[in-house]
Formats: structure tokens, sequence, C-alpha cells
């Protein structure tokens, strides 16, 4: 209760200091203790369910794999939150071989002998209880050797925040009780804390930018500094990012943004004449004839107008309005607008939307932000991931007991399995969809991306209108499309759009102005995505080369997806559907019982464990299947068929190998 000012951790008058993750991810469930320890001469603090918790004691930390902690401290998720009985901090050395980290344990766990217990990730099959062995501790913050190294926490050797990568020290804090420390503006704790803070945000959770990939830029920075790992580059095939995986982005586009951004260019003779005139027209609809200037809410007019004019072209001359058109920042932004008007309730009230399993983490992470109920329907993996209306009705139904399901989501081409749905698949959803008075939602960002020979893409707005009444004048409906996918790849720019069709005119006036709260999409990414939807017409002076490039890309990501399909075919223990479109594989990987018992013994998914220990091996950048559902017994990862075909053959063999290798050791 003392009044020091002092920052750091200092241990509570109980004698106790704790440490909490500030992120929680879906890999088991309860509470986590990630470090525990009572200083020399204190007493234990008093525990509802145990009377003891033992003398003052040691922190054994012992690494042979120093790379593998990190990470697994990052994905370990939970924490403890008063009045809860504080959990236990388990015993399991094996001895120098192993790799010292917290067990996940809850209140009813047994109590520790000694506050120095310790729980050791050692070599397969390695988890025996004991006290650890009393040795010097290490000379530097973080060991580099195999061996033990024991830290007592009130010597002046012990820096524990030294041992905690980067990434641990910005998501995890030290808190040395209740009422240990007043903060400067005299009060006791802050106003936002993650006890405080909105519940909603703390459950949102993003598997193709999680602990994986933080750990993969930490290998890199280590690269760049000289450390020596058994691979010489990290290779990132954890998201759909073309240009970062070395695209070289398509010549026209970038042409008129260049002018739209420097209008000084436009009497340049280094452009094309159609390009010229194409940034000339964009800068005429701009505020000001200038990108920097705000454009309304729902972008820039002639864009919307250009947008509905594609449309009508791809779906065969079915009209397209632009005011039912909103630009957006990206697919995403236009998603969670839709899901915005689409949530309410509370309890059993509470919205439900269907989404496919395995699914695009957006849609659960939008989902828990805004306090509206997940309802998830299975692909059906041994049908190359097709979707059954049979299993629309079984999700359907069992939701209806604990929410209100209103919307449903389809993602086509599939993310992240790649498949491209029938025509009549999206005539039995639409029907479906009438049927249950549901709102569709249909992710079509993908539309460009379709490589197997006999499939077709439909977009879900064509198959409704030709469908015609009632489905045509009465079934709602918002599909979704990007710059950032198809043959462009312009990621980073954040250009995209929602259609909706048959919302109610009050409803869109909402829309309207929730699209105004946020002023207006990036001007750049409207340029870009102007030149998506009126590409070069075949009189043009940059016709030839754009053509000649988008078959390029497109021709070469449909190689990919043959060769990334046959690899893994031929692997034994790996099965890969046809990637059929997007940009993914999706592949199902068998990892021995053994294997499986080690990840939970570490409160690991079993996938996470093997995407983790490739990571650490090989420098394979992949997301574990469980960040986007299975079926429970199942394991997969998505990875992305992007990277250049001189790296992905080996990628791909690697990989292969690598499963080999450690179904090997867990056998």
């Amino acid at each position: 209760m003392g009044g020091s000012k002092r920052a750091g951790p200092r241990p509570s008058p109980t004698g106790v200091t704790m440490l909490r993750p500030r992120a929680s991810l879906p890999l088991a469930q309860g509470p986590v203790l990630l470090a525990l320890w009572t200083p020399q001469g204190a007493q234990p603090p008093p525990h509802p369910q145990a009377s003891s918790r033992g003398a003052a004691g040691t922190f054994r930390l012992s690494l042979p794999h120093v790379g593998l902690l990190p990470p697994v401290l990052g994905t370990l998720g939970g924490h403890w939150a008063s009045p809860q009985a504080p959990p236990a901090f388990s015993p399991t050395p094996c001895g120098s071989q192993g790799r010292t980290v917290p067990r996940r344990v809850g209140p009813g766990s047994p109590a520790p002998s000694s506050a120095s217990s310790v729980l050791s990730v050692g070599p397969a099959g390695c988890s025996q209880q004991g006290s650890p062995p009393s040795q010097a501790p290490p000379s530097q913050p973080w060991p580099t050797e195999p061996g033990p190294a024991d830290l007592t926490p009130t010597s002046g050797s012990c820096r524990l925040l030294s041992l905690l990568p980067a990434h641990l020290s910005r998501v995890m804090a030290l808190r040395a009780g209740e009422h240990n420390q007043e903060a400067a503006n005299g009060l006791k704790e802050k106003v936002l804390t993650l006890d405080s803070m909105n519940p909603c945000v703390r459950r949102v959770e993003y598997a193709v930018r999680g602990p994986i990939v933080q750990r993969a830029l930490e290998l890199e920075q280590e690269l760049r500094q000289g450390v020596k790992k058994p691979f010489t580059e990290v290779i990132r095939a954890n998201i759909g990012d073309a240009q970062a995986m070395g695209q070289i982005p398509i010549t026209f586009p970038r042409q008129v943004l260049a002018l739209c951004v420097h209008p000084d260019l436009l009497n340049s003779p280094d452009f094309p004449e159609d390009a010229k005139r194409k940034a000339e027209r964009i800068l005429q609809a701009c505020g000001g004839h200038s990108l920097g200037a705000y454009s309304v809410s729902a972008g820039v007019q002639m864009i919307r107008e250009d947008v509905a004019r594609y449309i009508e072209r791809r779906d065969g001359g079915i009209p397209a309005d632009p005011n039912n058109i909103f630009l957006s920042t990206g697919a995403s932004d236009a998603i969670v607008t839709v899901l915005k008007l689409l949530v309410t309730g509370e309890g059993r009230t509470r919205t439900g939307v269907l989404i496919p399993i395995p699914q695009y983490p957006l849609y659960s992470a939008a989902l828990a932000e805004l306090n509206a109920v997940q309802v998830e329907y299975y692909l059906d993996e041994e049908r190359a991931w097709s979707l059954d209306v049979a299993e629309l009705r079984r999700a359907l139904g069992q939701a209806r007991d604990h929410c209100r399901p209103r919307a449903l989501c389809v993602i086509n081409p599939g993310n992240p399995t790649g498949q491209v749905q029938t025509r009549e698949c999206i005539e039995d959803v639409i029907r479906f969809a009438f049927e249950e008075r549901l709102f569709l939602l249909a992710d079509e960002v993908y539309q460009d991306n379709v490589y197997a020979e006999g499939s077709q893409f439909h977009s879900f707005k064509k198959v409704l209108t030709e469908m015609g009444p009632p489905y045509a004048a009465r079934q709602e409906l918002a599909s979704f499309h990007s710059i950032s996918k198809g043959y462009m790849g312009e990621c980073g720019f954040r250009g995209g759009y929602v259609e909706v069709v048959n919302m109610d005119s009050a409803v869109k006036q909402q829309m309207q102005k929730l699209r105004s709260v946020r002023l207006c999409p990036p001007t750049p990414g409207q340029v870009l995505l102007d030149v998506a939807v009126s590409p070069p017409a075949p009189s043009d002076p940059s016709f030839a080369q754009f053509q000649a490039e988008r078959r390029a890309v497109l021709a070469e990501l449909a190689a990919k997806a043959k060769l990334t399909e046959k690899v893994f075919n031929e692997a034994p223990g790996i099965r890969c559907n046809p990637v059929q479109g997007a940009m993914y594989s999706f592949p199902r990987v068998q990892l021995p019982p053994r294997a499986v018992q080690r990840a939970q013994e570490l409160g690991l998914a079993p996938d996470m464990f093997f995407c983790l220990r490739l990571l650490e091996e090989t420098g394979i950048c992949v997301v574990p299947g469980s960040g986007f559902g299975q079926r429970e017994g199942t394991y997969h990862f998505r990875m992305t068929i992007l990277p250049p075909m001189e790296k992905l053959r080996p990628l791909l063999e690697k990989l292969s190998q690598f499963h080999s290798k450690f179904t090997r050791e867990y056998s």
C-alpha cells in the first residue's frame, strides 16, 4: 500500500508478484498464471483452496530451443480475475533437456508444494514432476545454450522482463497485487485497465496476424542481426498480400494513380494518352480537382457510376444503381458497416449471423466486437468444401434456442478453403435465406481468382435477379468486392465497395449516416478501384500491355494452385482439396496422438503447436486451422499460393518434409 511511484514490478504486501497476459486467444479455456513467486522470507498469500503456497523459491528457466518459448508464452490466453482464487503454478521439470514455461491450471487444481514449481516443455513424452536443481543464473538475459538457468526473483540477477521478447512486453503487464502502488494521478488504478475496458474488444481475435506472425517478425529481426538459424529467410505465407510476396504491380493502374497524385505529370511524354485521359476525368470529379480533398462519404459519384457499369457488364446487363453502391476502405470496412446495421438485441434476442467454418476471421472478430452471436455452419470437406443447405438448417435450428439469427454470410470463392460454389448451390442458398428471412452477405472479393477447369464465378446478385419473383424483388443482399485481391493485389491502398439490393430505403439512409461519420474512403483507393472496374478498352494504347500483365498474373496463380494441390497430396499424412479459386490452400494434416497431448500440456491448439515448430525450424509462416475454425479432431493450416514459383516449390517440399519429421518425432 506504499506510496512509491517508482516504475516497474515490485512485490505486494502478500509477497506475490503476478505476470498477466494482456491478450487472449482461443487455444484453451480457463485462467493462466504466467509467473508466481514468493520473495525470500515473505509469508505466502492466503488461498481459499490451499492453506499454503510453499516457502520462498526459485523460478527455473531451462531452454534447449529458446526460440519456441516466446510464441508459447505469447499464445497462452486468459487472466486471473479477482475475486477468483489464483491458479496454481504447476511443477514439471525435465532436467537440463527441458524448456520451462508455466502450465494452465485453474481454481480447483491441486496446490503446488513449492512456489518454485515450474513446467517443462521438453522433448516428446517428458512430463515428470519434481523440484528443479539449483544452478547459477545465466550471464545474459536470454540463454543461448541448452541447460538450466535459475532466477531468484529477489536477487539482482533476476531480470524477468528481459527474458520476454518485445511483443510479449507490449501485451503483458506485471501487477504486484491489488493495492501495491498508486498511479501518478493519485488513483489506485488507471481509469482504463484490462478489467475495465470494453469486454467485447477483449474477445476480438484475428489469427491471420496473430502470435505466429509476431514471432515471424522477431525471427526476421534476428536474422538481420546475424543470429544463426536453420534457415536464411522467413517466408510469410500467412496472408493474401500479393505484392508483399513479390507480385509486380500492374502498370496502368499505377500510371493513373501517379498522374492523379501529381498532376504536373500530365505534361510528361512518359505516360500513355489513355492513362492521362482517365486521370483527368477522375480529377475533374474530385473536390478542388485534387485527391487531397475529401470525397463525398459514399465515394466519388463518377467512380460509383463506373462501378455500376462494371456490375452490369459482369452480370450480363442486369441493371445496377450507383445509389446502391457505397465505396469503402477495402471490403472489410464495408462488411463491418453492414454488420453494424444488423446487430441488435440482448440475451436470447441478440443478433446471430451464420458464418462458414472454416471462415475468414474478420467475421468472428467483427461479431465479437459488436457483441453479436457467431452461428457456425460447416463446409463439407469431403465434397471439396461445398455448402450444404441441410447443414444451414441444422445450424439455424440450434441457434434459435439462444439468439435471433438475422443474416447469412457466404464467402465465394472461399477463404481459406479455395472452393468456388456452383450456381445450383447459390440458388439453394438464396431460397433458404428467403424462407428463413435472413439478410444475405456475399463476400465476393475473389471473383477474378477462379482457376479450376469447369469452375465459374456466379455473383449472388445475378443469380438472385435471374431467379425472378419473389426472390428478385424481396431478398435482401449486400455483396462486397475489393482491389486487394483479384489480379491487382493493391492491398495497401484500401479500396473496395458494397452493393446493396432490396435494402429498406430508411435503412440505406442510416448506412449513409454511418459512412458520413467516417468522412470518406481513401481517395487513392478509389482511383485504383475505378481502374479495376473500367480498365483500358481494346482501342486504347495501354490495352495490350494491361491484358498481358493481367493474364500473366492469373495464369501463374492457376499454376501455383495446381502445384500446391499436387505436392501436398503426394505427401503422407497431408490431404489437400483442389484449390479452385481465391489465393489459399487449406490442407488437412494428421498429427500423432503424442503431439496432440504435448500441445495440450502447453495449452496450445495442436495445429498451433505444429505451425510454431514449423516456423522455428524452417522459417515458413502459415496460419493454424484453429484460427479459422474446423471440425473437432481435425487439423489444418492455411497457406497462400502467392510466393514466387521459384520459392513456392521448395517451400512446399520443405513443409512436407517437416511434417514427416514431426510425425516421426511424436510417433
